[in-house]
């Protein structure tokens, strides 16, 4: 059941603005029909396929807050390449050390002085004693699961029910209506059941995790300390304190993926709330675009890894990679967390985003429409039902795919740019009061289109 009944003009709404996108974009329609003959979908990955339109609009040039299309067309960009662009497009601090470096040397396999000031920025931020950098979240996920496997000597990893930890094998993993743990509906190709390698549990559901624990199987829990691809899901109180006590009894690995949730400050949710996790994971916007990741760990963790480790064998045990940590990469992100994602940036981001929510729930009330917003830090969204989400399973339920695309496209067509999977906005440091009131223009706007 969706929270939009009147089907039929919700169609002939999207329609319309199908057409309307059509006469703005001939450029990139052209492009996008050059680029079908030797991409698949014409897009160079796959996910670029899913926006609403007949196809994506190209870019030409993006700067801070904004970007241009093929067609010139300026857009405020709350999406921000999926949180890559967190800090803004090609911040100049940013840019300058890439530049440098790039004439420098880009790839060693050695490292180069900025892979200290990186770490430390980050120990100091987070509060993890110990860090090691790769090229995305996703291999920083990874990672630690194998560390938390080797040193626990228990082989099963505990996640959130609909919850995303970039293409980790393990993850995708949802429960079913019996409540037991299944591949998530569409994991393409996966290695094994994933019934063999995880145990999945709701979200705000103590009981369910310490059963999985008390299996005795568990090396490790990967959480988000918020849950953020399935909408924003915010955890109760006593929530979090809890998973950290019971990882403690069960000697559980206890990883905290902060890829999204850094949205809550320099230190995401780890630093704010107090948060005592064995290991940190980072990704995206650390290096301003510049593919990078990074995990943390605590003193004990990092002993206990080590001590189990040999020199001899550490290239070929499905830990690093040649890339990772290279010294663009450790350059993009010593300059980006020192001089742009800064604890100042961060109270101007979160300001703005506090101006967006209250802007969306005031709307969502004036036109009587059955949704809630929901925040975490410069990070806000709304989903299409009425009372926030407890888990990922009522925000899934919740969600409505052909009202998501018509807001989209409605979006789009009014030089705005949202995330394409959610009906998320993302605050950067280049960010303005005039960008969140062009959101509001458009929210009005297709509120009023479809209740009114």
């Amino acid at each position: 059941m969706h929270s939009y009944a009147d089907r039929e003009k919700l169609a002939k709404l999207f329609a319309e603005e199908v057409e309307l996108f059509k006469a703005k974009h001939p450029a990139s329609a052209k492009l996008h029909e050059s680029a079908k003959n030797a991409l698949m979908g014409g897009v160079p990955m796959s996910w670029m396929s899913k926006w609403p339109g007949p196809h994506p609009v190209y870019v030409t040039k993006a700067k801070g807050s904004r970007f241009t299309d093929a067609d010139g067309i300026e857009y405020v960009d709350f999406c921000l390449g999926d949180t890559g662009a967190m800090v803004g497009h090609s911040p100049d601090a940013s840019v300058k050390a890439i530049s440098e470096q790039l004439a420098k040397g880009i790839t060693l396999m050695l490292p180069t002085a900025d892979a200290a000031i990186a770490a430390q920025t980050l120990a100091d931020r987070f509060g993890m004693s110990k860090w090691q950098f790769t090229l995305t979240a996703t291999d920083a996920n990874r990672h630690i699961l194998r560390y938390a496997r080797h040193v626990s000597g228990k082989h099963k990893v505990v996640v959130h029910d609909y919850c995303y930890h970039g293409t980790v094998d393990e993850t995708f993993a949802v429960l079913n209506d019996q409540g037991r743990t299944v591949s998530r509906e569409n994991n393409i190709g996966p290695q094994v059941d994933p019934s063999e390698t995880t145990i999945v549990v709701p979200f705000n559901d103590l009981e369910a995790a310490e059963a999985a624990f008390a299996t005795g199987e568990v090396a490790a829990m990967l959480i988000e300390p918020a849950m953020t691809n399935i909408g924003i899901v915010l955890p109760e109180p006593g929530y979090l304190e809890g998973l950290r006590e019971l990882c403690t009894r069960f000697d559980v690995i206890l990883i905290i993926d902060e890829t999204h949730t850094l949205s809550e400050g320099p230190g995401g949710m780890t630093a704010r709330r107090n948060l005592k996790p064995d290991a940190v994971v980072l990704g995206k916007t650390i290096g301003a675009g510049i593919p990078a990741g990074a995990f943390g760990m605590t003193a004990e963790l990092t002993a206990r890894i080590q001590k189990s480790l040999h020199l001899e064998h550490i290239d070929v045990g499905g830990v690093g990679g040649t890339l990772a940590g290279n010294a663009l990469s450790m350059a993009a992100i010593a300059a980006t967390l020192t001089k742009v994602l800064t604890p100042e940036a961060f109270k101007s981001m979160e300001a703005l985003c506090d101006v967006w929510t209250k802007n969306v729930q005031e709307l969502i009330t004036k036109y009587g429409a059955p949704w809630q917003v929901s925040q975490l830090g410069c990070r806000a969204e709304y989903s299409f039902r009425s009372e926030a989400p407890r888990n990922g399973r009522e925000a899934a339920d919740a969600d409505d795919f052909d009202l998501q695309q018509y807001l989209h496209i409605h979006a789009l067509n009014r030089g705005i740019l949202m995330t394409p999977f959610h009906n998320m906005a993302l605050m950067s440091p280049a960010h303005t009061i005039e960008d969140v009131e062009r959101h509001r223009e458009h929210f009005e706007e297709a509120l009023i289109s479809l209740f009114a």
